[in-house]
């Protein structure tokens, strides 16, 4: 895809809407896409392990799917020099057509939706937790009303939360994505740490199974790497954000974002699956005391980590619902004085919005651990599904000899095949284990 043209070398050239707001520096971008992947997944990996029946046959499939999520980061940055949109649903739109543009933006906003109220779930259950734990002391009694999570999340919700996700841009971020990455990391290193220095009151299995039960539970590992990783969707905002915007260069900030990732993600996933075996709890804290200082820390900065990493997936669901309204006033269904949907008078009541919306999802709807998998499918449209389609239409629109363009059209297909075969397997599965 590089060095076929001098316009196809020299990215930037392309003509891009975001061209003035690129104000993102590369560690900042590589912050930014290793926060949106390290969130509530990081505490269902060692469950995942333990699914696929042991950490050789998870770390393969990890590996293998890091192939694809690599290509997948820089096929959207490529999609979007080529399309000239800022946005994931624009990308597609512009390549692919409106009618698979219209199925990107449903599927967008539902995905991140659910992905929001799944965050509001975790913070809400940490925060329960750590309230347990700091009354654990006093004799048993019914719970203060101001430790209910319908009085700490909206609460949380508004001090903190909406502030985060209220600026335009998503170079913002990047200062509490580091803070979201460190917190991140800091739960890998108690996992490990904990391995070897097996506390008292820790209780784990002596031999863990190291061999899968059949060889289709290897495959129920999939839609954890999809929900784990998901950073795809905001690819082309970071990418449009940033001052250097060459194929390179972005492949250079995708592969480096991934692979800390992928350390993260294993540290966690094989010493948490070592430590507990298959009696490892979906939520990797709940398999430990409730008591220990290290855990409570550690819940406490993971709460934190979820917390910067929410207004990302608001920023990305409040574009898509911002396209909307930009559309609807040039059509003149709206007035066309706030026909700029990036204005406060339109961003604000958008972001209010969104967080009323999921949390209160969160607050009346039970609990949402069975569908992590229908999460997980759908992400595999914009791991692989979406990126492969985009691929295949850039071809026919960018200079390119027939060699690499055959070659780059097949990798366009596997992609979209191995995308539609994850996402069948995870809501068959997923709706199996919900009937």
């Amino acid at each position: 895809m590089e060095g076929q043209t001098p316009g196809s070398r020299d990215l930037p050239e392309k003509p891009h809407p975001a061209a003035a707001a690129a104000t993102l520096s590369s560690m900042g971008a590589v912050f930014i896409l290793m926060k949106s992947a390290l969130g509530a997944g990081l505490l269902n990996f060692p469950w995942a392990f333990s699914k696929a029946g042991g950490v050789v046959p998870a770390l393969l499939v990890e590996l293998v799917s890091l192939v694809f999520l690599v290509s997948g980061l820089v096929i959207l940055g490529y999609a979007a020099a080529v399309s000239g949109q800022a946005t994931y649903q624009g990308v597609v739109r512009g390549l692919c057509g409106p009618a698979i543009g219209k199925l990107c933006e449903a599927c967008f906003l539902v995905n991140l939706l659910m992905i929001s109220v799944a965050f509001l779930r975790v913070i809400g259950d940490q925060l329960e937790k750590l309230c347990d734990s700091l009354l654990s002391g006093t004799p048993p009694a019914p719970q203060p009303w101001y430790t209910d999570q319908r009085f700490t999340l909206p609460l949380l919700s508004a001090l903190v939360i909406l502030p985060l996700s209220a600026p335009r841009e998503i170079a913002f971020q990047k200062y509490t994505s580091i803070l979201g990455t460190l917190a991140a990391c800091y739960l890998a290193l108690v996992i490990t740490v904990q391995y070897y220095l097996w506390p008292q009151g820790l209780v784990r299995e002596s031999r863990p199974s190291l061999s899968p039960a059949s060889w289709t539970s290897v495959f129920s590992v999939f839609p954890t790497i999809c929900f784990g990783f998901q950073c795809h969707e905001a690819a082309v905002s970071i990418y449009c954000s940033m001052h250097k915007r060459s194929l390179s260069h972005w492949a250079l900030v995708s592969v480096l974002s991934l692979l800390a990732c992928c350390l993260i993600y294993s540290l966690t996933g094989v010493y948490g699956f070592l430590t507990f075996g298959t009696e490892v709890s979906a939520d990797i804290l709940m398999s430990y005391p409730g008591n220990d200082m290290v855990i409570i820390v550690a819940r406490v900065l993971f709460a934190v980590s979820i917390v910067t990493v929410y207004p990302i997936v608001l920023f990305l669901g409040r574009s898509v619902m911002q396209d909307f309204w930009r559309r609807s006033c040039l059509r003149g269904w709206g007035p066309r004085a706030l026909a700029d949907p990036s204005g406060l008078w339109v961003r604000m009541p958008l972001t209010v919005l969104w967080v009323t919306v999921t949390l209160a999802m969160v607050l009346f709807m039970p609990d949402l651990s069975e569908i992590v998998s229908i999460i997980g499918g759908i992400s595999s449209f914009f791991i692989f599904i979406f990126p492969g389609l985009c691929l295949i239409c850039a071809m026919g629109i960018e200079p390119i000899g027939p060699r690499v363009k055959c070659c780059l059209e097949v990798w366009g297909v596997v992609s979209v095949l191995v995308g539609t075969f994850i996402f069948g397997q995870s809501t068959v599965a997923a709706v199996w284990e919900m009937f």
